[in-house]
């Protein structure tokens, strides 16, 4: 009996050890398949981003140091392309450009759609009617709307300027809107408001109603006014909102080109020409490919630094 009971139990033994590398094969056979199964599910979406925007970004950025016209062999260009920037007269008023219609559209954007948000959160007479008003120009049609806008602030006759007319501005002081160089980026920069301001305020919406009325409640016993419950309640709920906003915002602003296309098409002279405005008549119009690319990149540099700067801000806070 002593001598048969070893073996009786290595055949246990031998017996258990096949299952446990079953169960393993079977758990990593099970992982690989639900791995395949998910690839399979991202492939298409990823093959159509790496073919239609990855490879095209990544060749743009090796574009920059080349010098190519389309139809001739691309040539090593260095860093001539990156000099140039500093002698391209063009390129520097559409940088500061860029610089001046992101400085003010943002916060005026912002600050209106936060406004709206704030007055049709509250109980008033056609409050669903005045939301989709506001929010119609987003989703309008650029052409459509930019050619209103055009007609309304026509310096000849406008409605803009037949109501400034009729409260007594004297004709010699009307603005010439789109086709004055000193109120042509005043122009666009109303437009993007205009058109933007309706999407932000839906957002803001969103955040006004995920705040706990609760608050609002204890301030109010606290003896606080509407104005400090707006700085100590609603701004503070309303800070990642407000992060989200001004990243988007930001972005939208430096990559602007629609609108000032349809309004004023960079001018008059360079009054309007902004970078991404500036990278298609260098690519598409001069077919200078190799020094829009450049111009592309210290774009996507720009932003990529703005964009990492707030990130960075909205931790710290």
């Amino acid at each position: 009996m002593t001598l048969a009971h070893p073996a009786l139990s290595d055949n246990q033994t031998a017996g258990i050890k096949p299952k446990r590398k079953v169960r393993v094969v079977s758990k990593r056979r099970r992982k690989v398949e639900n791995a395949l199964i998910a690839y399979s599910f991202i492939a298409p979406n990823f093959l159509g981003f790496a073919v239609f925007t990855l490879g095209p970004i990544l060749f743009a950025f090796a574009l920059a140091f080349m010098h190519w016209d389309g139809s001739n062999p691309i040539t090593f260009a260095g860093l001539d392309n990156f000099w140039r920037l500093f002698q391209d007269k063009s390129f520097i008023d559409a940088f500061w450009n860029t610089i001046i219609y992101t400085v003010v559209s943002v916060p005026a954007t912002l600050i209106c759609a936060l406004g709206l948000a704030i007055l049709l959160n509250q109980k008033i007479f056609g409050r669903d009617f005045f939301r989709t008003a506001l929010f119609f120009p987003y989703v309008a049609s650029l052409v459509a709307v930019a050619v209103v806008w055009n007609m309304i602030f026509n310096p000849e006759m406008g409605l803009v300027n037949m109501v400034l007319y009729t409260i007594g501005i004297a004709p010699e002081n009307l603005p010439g809107w789109a086709a004055d160089r000193h109120w042509a980026m005043v122009t666009v920069i109303l437009f993007g408001i205009w058109k933007s301001m309706g999407y932000y305020m839906v957002i803001y919406l969103a955040g006004l109603q995920g705040i706990n009325s609760e608050l609002y409640e204890a301030a109010g016993l606290d003896g606080a006014n509407a104005w400090q419950k707006f700085i100590h309640v609603t701004v503070p709920q309303l800070a990642p909102t407000t992060f989200f906003v001004t990243v988007m915002l930001t972005i939208q602003s430096f990559k602007v080109f629609d609108q000032v296309y349809m309004i004023t098409q960079g001018g008059p002279g360079t009054s309007t020409l902004v970078l991404v405005y500036h990278i298609y008549n260098e690519a598409f119009i001069s077919w200078d490919l190799g020094y829009s690319s450049m111009i592309a990149l210290v774009l996507f540099l720009l932003v990529l630094t703005l964009t990492v700067i707030q990130f960075r801000r909205q931790r710290e806070d």
